[in-house]
């Protein structure tokens, strides 16, 4: 019997053998190779490096093992190496060469390798990669996937990388999921509904069916993504938000079982039933009832409850009450219900936690207009906070004192603010004395008390004194004539002592010296002051020389001090000598100007003496009616700058080539782009700051002038200060300054250049009685409408052929029936038509808004 006869076939036996063989041999070889590293051996082998050199090696060479797996197609381990691979994403390393595997991932049918694919998906893939458009029809597969995880899975990536072309791919797989009987899929769905109306908001319509049913969920988890949901969905859109306004008795309802409920393990966190659904509810019933005043009468009485029921002992009720807060003071409700609010916030200013305090303050920052005699029941705590070590609160505190200076409490406001002032660090300072003099601007009770405010402030402050607080004073002192013996004896007692660190208090004083020198010495003595005893000409003078010798002085300083003694001359009946000795060594001066004044004011004692009595004489009162600006002082929203305040002034500069192709404005194509000079009281130096290029694309390449930061100061510069004296002014200042300065009347008109939403834009312009071709406009804002505005910027731009200076704006804040004023100077010096281009922001209840506008209807009296 041969072996064909038992069914054995030698040749094919062979070929078995041999493949058998061949499989053995690479399941040998396979288990022979090094299994990659596991995800916690890396981790503790990054976490071992002690330099980053050293932390590189081990990523890259990882990072090569890692490439080296995917070339070989490896599957074994795809899911440990993308693993791997997106830790050492998280740590700042590039893994994109992963996205491909992270694809194979979601591909494969293992629910963990789909688990890492997709996580991998989300952190590596955006809309800018080409592999994002691959994982579409993965995603659709896997929504119509009958595990629920594999479902919530893709549901999750979709909502985080999903593009609007993917959006509107798989919104009807969303749409379809928010209906399904799984509570999980549901939850998972309206949340995935949520991320994509925010990508594409036109989709909203196609899940109000799906949403409205949301809101009858007895599931908590459920019912706050759908909370989630309708909220995004009213803030997006009006006739969304009047659709959603019938389920205000819903949300109402759902509120009062939280607060009635008992305790519930499921739901229950520090003793409070679900705070995160509450404050859901919380937030979307105040966008329901915003302007409303029936949805906003649903709500008083479950505000109520939740505002009284809510334990305060621990940091979730006061989260509750805070949104509670804020719902309370957003929509139309009942002024005890409103009182009742600012007394919570009040509690939490008692609140040990620094951030219960800081989160008052911002709380009442914002509803001071609200009820302001609420409010300012707790003007005492409001105080204290004046003293907290944080200086976050430190800063709110500030602005929310100043918001409460009313005429009643002038007084005892000031003392606090003033004694705040001397300790507060430099970068308060700034802005609190400015806040402070336009306060006592609006509410002093007499002039008196003003003054002394002022060289209060001018003390305390030192040289973080604004330029604007110079100019006020200076004004003040100057139509104030019944206090003008008073304020040049309180000003050279302050001027005896040490002045270099409080320069603008030198410069107050020298003017004024220079202005009352005569009330200092023969005039006749105060009743409710000491006045200085046996002062001659010679100490003033000696103390004048000190000013001008002291190196520590500013440039500006000197100008004023040197100014003030060539003044003096005609106020004493003596010393003409010795003051003119000290001006003629400024005549080789190093300081450009200060030489030009030494030998200008020299000529005053020698070839124009009998000039010089005339030139030098008193100057008339500085009246010029101030702007009032209502409601608070400094900025509500957003971090203040504490910086010097600046000035940008324009001059006529030749087209830059970078630039040609933006100028074109009112039909004209010879318009260039000029430098901004910035001058500071505490510098002697001036600084050049170029325009935003992207600012003149905006304004339709104008010859722009934006202010170099935007100041938080509400005290507008005085023009006639700045005018009439102006320290830096060049040769010009004594024939067209002090000739020509009671040769010119003032005309002023009125025009409304802007009258839209609520926000309405007036100039009152007003020729200088100095310079005839100045044109002075005074801009407000004022603010008819019922809400806060915020982050207001006016912007401006002329034509070449004029110069425009913008001084700083009174505010960046708006309140309801307020105003913010801000001056513009326009130069014309060709007599032409003035065209001016205007650009308005500012954020208000619905958000940023822009506004453009031109003026071309100018008075033809501002180019006489």
């Amino acid at each position: 019997m041969n072996a064909s006869e038992h069914g054995f076939n030698p040749a094919f036996n062979m070929a078995s053998i041999k493949q058998a063989f061949n499989e053995a041999v690479e399941r040998v070889s396979t288990v022979r190779m090094p299994a990659p590293t596991r995800l916690r051996d890396l981790i503790r082998q990054i976490r071992a490096a002690r330099t980053a050199a050293e932390e590189r090696t081990v990523v890259n060479k990882e990072c090569a093992y890692i490439r080296s797996t995917f070339r070989e197609e490896d599957s074994v381990w795809r899911c440990r190496n993308i693993a791997k691979l997106l830790y050492i994403h998280m740590l700042g390393y590039p893994a994109h060469f992963g996205q491909l595997e992270c694809l194979k991932l979601i591909a494969s049918p293992r629910f963990t390798d789909k688990r890492i694919g997709y996580l991998g998906a989300m952190l590596l893939l955006d809309e800018r990669q080409d592999v994002h458009l691959l994982i579409t029809n993965c995603l659709k597969n896997d929504l119509n996937s009958s595990t629920q995880f594999v479902i919530g899975l893709a549901l999750c990536t979709l909502g985080a990388i999903a593009s609007p072309e993917m959006a509107r791919d798989l919104a009807s797989e969303v749409e379809r999921l928010m209906k399904s009987a799984n509570a999980y899929i549901r939850k998972k769905a309206a949340l995935c509904a949520f991320r994509i109306i925010r990508r594409v908001p036109e989709l909203m319509e196609m899940f109000l069916p799906a949403t409205r049913s949301l809101i009858t969920e007895k599931n908590h988890g459920v019912l706050i993504t759908g909370v989630t949901l309708i909220t995004e969905m009213c803030e997006n859109s009006v006739d969304t938000l009047n659709h959603f306004k019938k389920i205000v008795p819903n949300l109402v309802r759902i509120l009062k079982n939280l607060i009635l409920a008992g305790y519930s393990p499921e739901h229950d966190v520090s003793g409070v039933s679900d705070p995160f659904l509450q404050v859901k509810i919380l937030r979307l019933l105040r966008i329901l009832g915003r302007n409303d005043i029936d949805a906003s009468e649903a709500m008083n009485d479950i505000l109520a409850q939740v505002a009284t029921n809510t334990e305060t002992s621990k940091n979730v009720g006061n989260t509750i009450l805070y949104e509670t807060v804020l719902s309370i003071m957003d929509i139309k409700s009942e002024s005890g219900l409103r009182v009742l609010a600012v007394n919570i916030l009040g509690r939490f200013l008692l609140n040990n936690d620094k951030n219960i305090r800081y989160v008052a303050l911002n709380t009442l920052l914002k509803t001071v207009y609200v009820d302001t005699s609420a409010v300012q029941r707790h003007r005492s705590t409001i105080l204290e906070c004046l003293k907290d070590p944080d200086v976050s609160i430190r800063k709110r505190a500030m602005e929310l004192s100043f918001a409460l200076v009313n005429s009643n409490n002038i007084r005892n406001m000031m003392k606090e603010l003033l004694l705040f002032l001397e300790r507060a660090d430099p970068e308060f300072k700034a802005q609190c004395s400015s806040n402070i003099v336009m306060s006592a601007e609006r509410f002093a009770p007499n002039k008196r008390w003003h003054l002394e405010t002022l060289f209060k402030v001018l003390v305390a402050a030192g040289n973080y004194v604004r330029d604007d607080v110079v100019a006020c004073t200076i004004q003040l002192i100057s139509e104030t004539q019944s206090q003008q013996s008073y304020a040049v004896s309180a000003l050279w007692r302050a001027l005896e002592k040490d002045t270099s660190d409080k320069q603008p208090l030198a410069q107050v004083a020298t003017w004024c010296i220079g202005e009352y020198g005569d009330l200092l010495l023969y005039g006749p003595p105060l009743e409710d002051i000491d006045a200085p005893v046996n002062l001659t000409e010679d100490e003033v003078i000696d103390v004048y020389q000190r000013l001008l010798w002291n190196p520590q002085n500013t440039v500006v300083t000197k100008q004023y001090t040197l100014l003030s003694l060539t003044k003096l001359s005609t106020r004493f009946q003596k010393g003409n000598e010795k003051i003119r000795q000290i001006i003629d060594t400024f005549g080789s001066n190093l300081h450009i100007e200060l030489q030009q004044r030494g030998i200008e004011f020299s000529q005053l004692f020698r070839k124009y003496d009998h000039l010089r009595p005339a030139l030098l004489e008193r100057m008339p009162p500085m009246e010029t009616a101030r702007p009032q600006a209502n409601g608070i002082i400094g900025m509500v929203n957003g971090e203040p700058e504490l910086e010097e305040e600046k000035s940008s002034v324009l001059e006529a500069s030749s087209p830059s080539s970078d630039s040609s192709a933006l100028l074109d404005l009112l039909g004209t194509t010879d318009l260039g782009m000029t430098p901004s000079v910035s001058n500071k009281n505490t510098s002697a130096n001036s600084t050049t700051i170029v325009n935003n290029n992207d600012l003149l694309d905006l304004l339709g390449s104008l010859d722009l002038n934006v202010p170099t930061s935007t100041s938080t100061s509400t005290l507008p510069q005085t023009q006639t200060s700045s005018q009439i004296f102006n320290p830096t002014n060049t040769s010009n200042f004594l024939v067209d300054g002090l000739l020509n300065s009671s040769s010119v009347q003032n005309d002023t008109l009125t025009m409304i250049v802007l009258d839209k939403a609520g926000l309405k834009i007036i100039f009152r312009l007003e020729r200088s009685p100095d310079i005839a071709d100045l044109l002075i406009i005074n801009m407000s804002a004022q603010n008819s409408g019922s809400a806060i505005l915020t982050d207001f910027l006016f912007q401006a731009a002329v034509p070449k052929t004029f110069q425009l200076q913008m001084l700083s704006p009174s505010s960046t804040v708006i309140p309801p029936s307020g105003q913010v004023t801000q001056v513009l100077k326009v130069t014309n010096i060709n007599k032409v038509p003035l065209r001016m281009r205007l650009r308005i922001s500012y954020t208000g209840p619905t958000g940023p808004v822009l506004e453009q506008t031109e003026v071309n209807n100018f008075p033809s009296l501002i180019s006489q």
